[in-house]
């Protein structure tokens, strides 16, 4: 017995070990272009909170691209909207760019289970099947999600999946499913760190790869615990197409930001670019600070019959590279300042020592809106090459100690700036 406890202490010890060096490697040093004698702001680059036991299903290397039924069609779905939706974003370009999984959400399924216990599609709006649809979907090169709860019913009183995760896990991997998106309704009060492993082991038994997207709405804090359960989780409440909520929601899952990255993002909920209740300035900047914020980039319009203001927003390759760059760290607010705060700097870093920069004027007025050097890990003489994001054009070449732009109500800019070389004398 002794022995046995021995080995047990023993393992435990090496695991802690593991554990404090994993966390050291996620501790990045201040920025190679940081004078250490000045005090900047270096919050930005760290990810010391990161998750130490990931999910390890080889997903998520980069937040999730795609597109979701929810936020336009709600229970209004069909395996026609499905098909044609998938036509589009193959037809649009927007699936070379990224944008690969198209994910139904709730109202799928029957009513009730079968005789057997099984989940069965709705035979008025899905004849065919999920496989069937399924199918489709991957001959066109796209990947397809399916939508289920970690409760007795989903939100709109489908079947849940508590206490059918692994049958429910099988059906899905027969029928092809990539991704599923995991919520939150009718949860018996049961505490969600014992709901939603379950469902995280029935997929890896199921033998079939599936990203794995938790919706619990940041009820129970999971950037604390999802990152050894999930590919991603959701930190707040269901997002509304309004400016209100979109800000609001933008500075809840800045607080986590320490907890993303490779393998487990922080979900603020789905883009609502296009549909609607926002204006064109207010969706440039609701993408770009998802964008900066490592956030899943997943369509919430309908796409067969996009606009083109909003398609030019979406289809911004550049700043879609800023949230899909290798590096992986979720960028943050560094900055504000003026009435309420609403002069506003975000930032975060990007691989090749690049930082990526968004000005964004809160404010109900127009306004001028900077950034100071050292509110970005830098030293104030360093010189900095200064690219537009929006405007596809490099704004500053030399630019030193600190960058304004002048910005409508709402509005915001978006920049890649590259220091250039240790601009202080060697001496």
């Amino acid at each position: 017995m002794a022995n046995i406890t021995m080995g047990l202490l023993r393992a435990i010890m090496y695991i802690h070990l593991i554990s404090v060096a994993v966390i050291a490697s996620r501790v990045l040093p201040l920025h190679p272009y940081m004078n250490p004698q000045e005090k900047p702001n270096t919050h930005i680059f760290d990810t010391s909170k990161y998750g130490i036991l990931q999910l390890g299903n080889g997903l998520a290397k980069t937040p999730q691209m795609g597109w979701n039924t929810w936020n336009f069609f709600g229970c209004d779905i069909s395996e026609k909207v499905i098909k044609e939706t998938a036509d589009a974003l193959v037809s649009t370009g927007l699936s070379k760019l990224g944008y690969t999984y198209v994910n139904i959400d709730d109202c799928w399924s029957e009513v009730s289970r079968d005789s057997e216990g099984q989940l069965v599609p709705d035979a008025e709006t899905f004849p065919s099947g999920i496989k069937s649809v399924a199918d489709y979907v991957h001959s066109k090169g796209l990947k397809i999600g399916i939508y289920s709860d970690a409760g007795a019913f989903t939100c709109q009183v489908r079947p849940g999946s508590l206490f059918h995760e692994s049958d429910d896990a099988k059906l899905w991997a027969s029928w092809g499913i990539d991704y599923l998106k995991y919520d939150n309704c009718f949860n018996l009060g049961i505490d969600a760190k014992k709901r939603y492993p379950p469902m995280r082991d029935a997929i890896n038994a199921s033998g079939h790869q599936m990203f794995y997207s938790l919706c619990e709405w940041g009820s129970s804090d999971p950037a604390l615990w999802a990152s050894n359960v999930g590919n991603s989780w959701r930190t707040t409440d269901d997002i509304i197409d309004t400016w209100e909520s979109m800000t609001a929601i933008a500075d809840i899952n800045d607080k986590w930001a320490s907890y993303a990255g490779p393998g487990g993002w922080n979900d603020p909920d789905m883009l609502e670019v296009g549909n609607g209740g926002m204006t064109d300035e207010e969706y440039r900047a609701h993408f770009s600070i998802w964008a900066l914020m490592k956030s899943p980039l997943i369509i919430g319009c309908d796409v067969r019959n996009i606009t083109a203001e909003a398609f030019a927003i979406l289809s911004n390759e550049e700043v879609i590279a800023v949230n899909q760059d290798s590096l992986g760290i979720q960028g943050r607010k560094v900055d504000s300042y003026g009435p309420d705060g609403c002069y506003q700097v975000w930032a975060g870093p990007l691989s090749g020592q690049r930082l990526a920069v968004v000005l964004w004027n809160r404010c109900s007025k127009t306004g001028t809106v900077t950034t100071k050097w050292a509110s970005l890990g830098l030293e104030s003489s360093t010189s900095v090459s200064i690219k537009d994001l929006w405007k596809h054009e490099y704004v500053s070449e030399n630019k030193v100690s600190s960058f304004s732009a002048r910005l409508k109500p709402h509005a915001c800019e978006m920049y890649i700036f590259t220091p250039s070389a240790l601009s202080h004398s060697a001496s």
